[in-house]
């Protein structure tokens, strides 16, 4: 419970992917460093360095749901997933409800959950939202950010169109502070005009078979190039190391994976990946811009890959800077702790 000289934050994490977690890992040392207790509620495992407590909710997609639609699990389209009768998801709400009575919160963060943001804000809680890329013009996200104290998102105020149909109310409160790396920004990146090294961030969740095969393409067609490929059974325990070091990454048009390309100021290859709400087609959009260090490719089965990837290596990686300059997470500390104000 929060007491005289202290504020208390909640941190609700969504458990798909890593981004989510490194991301609140970033704010939440931020928070840390500045007197704020941060517990995290999230089905995810507690990330490394995390600074405060953790709370392990159940998944409300195990047992898993055969059939959605016969349990209603949108409640008529005004919510994401509230599957009817589904007692996972019985026991996460209570767990929640439970901490937000016991704790008291003068905050609570969501990224991302309508729901988490519904039931904090049912508790007489005030809610930061995070909003992530894509068509979010649906009824859910319109009522979790409706109630939302402050609305945010992680990509700067220069890439416009990242959040194509949001209602007019929300879009006039949307807060972009930038986009957040989990790793401080190269201050002196090498600049190189040719395509020696390509590093290609195939990740381990979904789409990853896509990004190794135009990894496979682009070895064949350019075999004069070192091309190293970060995936399922060849990840690398020090990423950041081998982004830096690279001429040119490919990546998918993910947030976390963008931002660690951008700190490291490389020029990058983008696929965008098939994501609900369009998610990485539209950041994918935005990137084309030629304000970024980016080629945007919607065809990898089709595309010229040795052509790409040279290309790539002449554009300037330090005008990354406009997406990532290093103070997203201190941004975002300053919105919570203005948000969480009590009478």
């Amino acid at each position: 419970m929060s007491t005289a000289g202290s504020r208390t934050v909640g941190y609700y994490v969504h458990h798909h992917g890593s981004g989510h977690a490194h991301r609140a890992t970033a704010v939440a040392g931020e928070l840390h460093r500045r007197g704020v207790v941060v517990t995290g509620l999230s089905s995810a495992p507690r990330p490394t360095g995390w600074p405060g407590e953790w709370v392990a909710l159940d998944r409300d997609d195990d047992p898993a749901v055969a059939d959605p639609g016969a349990v209603d699990a949108t409640a008529h389209g005004r919510l994401h997933w509230v599957p009817r009768h589904h007692r996972g998801l019985a026991r996460r709400t209570a767990q929640l409800s439970a901490w937000l009575a016991d704790a008291d919160p003068d905050v609570v963060v969501t990224d991302v959950s309508q729901e988490a943001t519904l039931l904090a804000r049912l508790h007489g809680v005030p809610v930061v939202s995070v909003v992530l890329p894509g068509r979010r013009d649906d009824a859910a996200h319109a009522l979790g950010l409706g109630v939302s104290a402050a609305v945010v998102s992680f990509w700067p105020r220069a890439a416009h169109g990242m959040a194509p149909g949001l209602p007019a109310d929300v879009a006039a409160r949307l807060q972009p502070l930038g986009g957040l790396s989990r790793f401080a920004p190269d201050p002196s990146p090498v600049a190189s005009d040719r395509a020696g090294s390509v590093v290609v961030l195939a990740g381990t969740g979904g789409g990853s078979g896509v990004l190794q095969e135009a990894a496979a393409r682009g070895a064949a067609a350019a075999p004069d190039l070192v091309w190293r490929v970060l995936g399922p059974g060849s990840w690398s325990a020090d990423p950041w190391a081998e982004i830096r070091a690279a001429d040119v990454v490919v990546t998918a048009a993910g947030q976390n994976s963008l931002a660690e390309v951008a700190a490291a100021r490389v020029p990058a290859v983008v696929v965008p990946q098939d994501r609900p709400h369009d998610e990485q087609a539209t950041t994918g959009r935005v990137l084309a811009d030629e304000a970024w260090p980016a080629l945007v490719v919607d065809d990898p089965a089709g595309a010229d890959w040795a052509g790409l990837v040279r290309r790539a290596a002449r554009l300037d990686g330090g005008r990354w800077a406009g997406w990532v300059d290093g103070g997203a997470a201190s941004r975002m500390a300053d919105v919570v702790l203005g948000a969480g104000g009590r009478p």
